[in-house]
C-alpha cells in the first residue's frame, strides 16, 4: 500500500506534513487513511469534540476541488461527523502532494449539526494579506456550497459515506498493506 506525502501550508508560512496511506484512486478522488491522529489537543465544534489525538480519520482527496472531506472519530473509533477543509486544489503529483489551508472548515456532525467553522480565521489571514480579496471570496463561496448541500441532504457524496472506518481498516489489513503514516511539523 502506497504511503502519499501532504505537505500542508497553513498561512501565512507553516507547513505541516502528513503522512497517510492510499486506499483507494478513484480518478477523481483519493482515499486516504490516518490511523492515529497526532493532535497536541482535541478538536472541537459546537462545545462538543469531534476528533481526539490518536484518532482515527479516513480522508477523501478530490482533484481540482477547493475542499478535502473527513470522517472523524474519536480516539474509540466512535464516529462524530464529516469534517470539510476549504483548501486550494491539490496538486497531487504521485506519492507528494501541496495544497494551502484557506482557514474555513465545513462540519457535518453525526447528530446532523451543519456549520462553518473558524470564519473568523480567513477575515484575519485576509486582513494580514495573507490571502487575496478573491481568495477568500472563492474560499467563503465554496464553503457556504457545502453546508447549502449539507442542509439539503445532497452533500457529502457518496464515497464519503461509503469509505467507512471499518472499510478502512479492512483494506489497511490485507496483506502487504502494513505501513505507519503520521504527522511531521514543517
Amino acid at each position: 500500500m502506497d504511503i502519499v506525502a501532504i505537505h500542508y501550508r497553513r498561512l501565512p508560512d507553516r507547513v505541516q506534513l502528513f503522512r497517510q496511506l492510499v486506499l483507494e484512486d478513484a480518478g477523481d478522488y483519493v482515499v486516504t487513511y490516518l490511523p492515529s491522529a497526532d493532535l497536541p489537543k482535541a478538536v472541537t465544534a459546537g462545545g462538543r469534540t469531534i476528533l481526539e489525538p490518536g484518532a482515527p480519520v479516513v480522508w477523501i482527496t478530490y482533484r481540482e476541488r477547493w475542499h478535502d472531506v473527513g470522517r472523524f472519530h474519536l480516539a474509540d473509533g466512535t464516529f462524530t461527523g464529516v469534517y470539510a477543509n476549504v483548501l486550494t486544489p491539490v496538486v497531487m503529483d504521485d506519492a507528494r502532494w501541496e495544497t494551502t489551508d484557506l482557514c474555513l472548515d465545513v462540519w457535518l456532525g453525526a447528530d446532523g449539526d451543519a456549520r462553518v467553522l473558524d470564519e473568523d480565521e480567513l477575515a484575519a489571514a485576509e486582513a494580514a494579506g495573507w490571502v487575496g480579496a478573491g481568495t477568500a471570496a472563492r474560499a467563503r463561496r465554496e464553503a457556504a456550497a457545502l453546508l447549502e448541500g449539507a442542509r439539503r441532504g445532497e452533500w457529502p457524496p457518496r464515497e464519503v459515506h461509503e469509505w467507512t472506518l471499518a472499510r478502512a481498516r479492512e483494506a489497511v489489513s490485507r496483506p502487504g498493506a502494513g505501513h505507519e503514516p503520521g504527522q511531521d511539523q514543517g
